[in-house]
């Protein structure tokens, strides 16, 4: 049951300084888990609170092609061959494609930039470099973006769109039970790049939520391609999304001009485990493997499952 105080309540709360966060003060996790449960019925009321203006976001948002295919599969796994087809790649393990609908994309802006003025404190992504703006977006991250519609809808992206499609390109199955996610802003007059490394994830995915009329210079990313030694040059447009495995190689150049805006989700599995060996030569010079390799002869109906596993509560940060 929700208490119809509690969004109040929230509201008059002082949250955790930045400063308090990036330095990982132990008043910071006490804050978040003393204020869990009230944080989540603050977003629930919320919600109800605003439900005749507010979104209610789900796969209509993307983009119909994607979602047709997606459905098909899910419907007969055997016609999963329309879902790999939709999807361009850049090098082996990086593939892209128009995710978002375009028509739609700015209802979800506008459902973004609602909860980032409800009034209820939210935990940035500080862990990274590009820590100033953005969410936390998985129930497993403290101070997450725990509004009910939106956990559906993102839910729906990791378990119906992103797992059978990493199994599908990245052959990541066995390695994709524990999701993980957040989004982050790009700005030239603060954190505006992003160096090169590698993700502790199985599989990531990156989907830029710009509106069509939100230019940006620069920001471009480079893929490292490990089998031809070269870096191959790829820019974010409105609504496209990267898939990538999580050991390529990639950095971000400085953006210039304007503003870029990304969700980014992960995959990996129980306890923080990535794939190594096999046919995805998979590994990461920044974070232990295990020593089993990903299974072979998946069927195309297990990568169309959702895992049984419970999520676990390992977070990269």
């Amino acid at each position: 049951m929700i208490h119809n105080n509690t969004l109040a309540q929230i509201r008059a709360i002082t949250p955790p300084s930045r400063e308090a966060m990036l330095n990982r003060e132990a008043s910071v996790t006490q804050f978040w888990n003393n204020n869990r449960k009230s944080l989540e019925e603050a977003w629930a009321e919320w919600e109800m609170e605003n439900k005749n203006e507010l979104l209610i976001p789900d796969e209509t948002l993307l983009d119909p092609r994607l979602r047709q295919a997606v459905n098909d599969a899910w419907e007969n796994p055997e016609k999963e061959n329309a879902v790999a087809d939709l999807w361009e790649e850049i090098i082996p393990g990086v593939y892209a494609i128009q995710f978002f609908d375009l028509e739609r994309l700015a209802e979800f802006r506008t459902y973004l930039e609602a909860a980032a003025n409800s009034g209820i404190p939210a935990r940035p992504p500080y862990g990274i470099q590009l820590n100033r703006y953005g969410f936390m977006l998985d129930p497993r991250s403290e101070g997450h973006l725990a509004a009910p519609n939106f956990q559906a809808f993102y839910n729906d992206i990791m378990n119906r769109y992103m797992r059978p499609v990493a199994r599908l390109l990245l052959d990541t199955y066995g390695y994709d039970t524990q999701t993980f996610g957040f989004s982050i802003q790009y700005n030239p007059d603060k954190d505006k790049d992003l160096q090169a490394h590698t993700d502790a994830s199985a599989a990531t995915l990156n989907i830029n939520i710009n509106l069509p009329d939100e230019e940006f210079t620069g920001s471009q990313v480079d893929f490292y391609d490990k089998s031809t030694r070269k870096t191959v040059q790829t820019i974010f447009e409105p609504g496209k999304a990267i898939i990538h495995r999580g050991n390529v190689p990639h950095a971000t150049h400085p953006i210039t001009s304007g503003q870029r805006n990304n969700l980014v989700v992960w995959l990996y599995g129980n306890r923080m485990q990535i794939p190594r060996g096999g046919k995805s030569s998979y590994g990461s010079f920044d974070n232990p493997a295990p020593t089993e390799d990903t299974p072979e002869n998946i069927t195309a109906r297990q990568r169309w499952s959702i895992p049984e596993e419970p999520k676990d509560t390992a977070a990269p940060f």
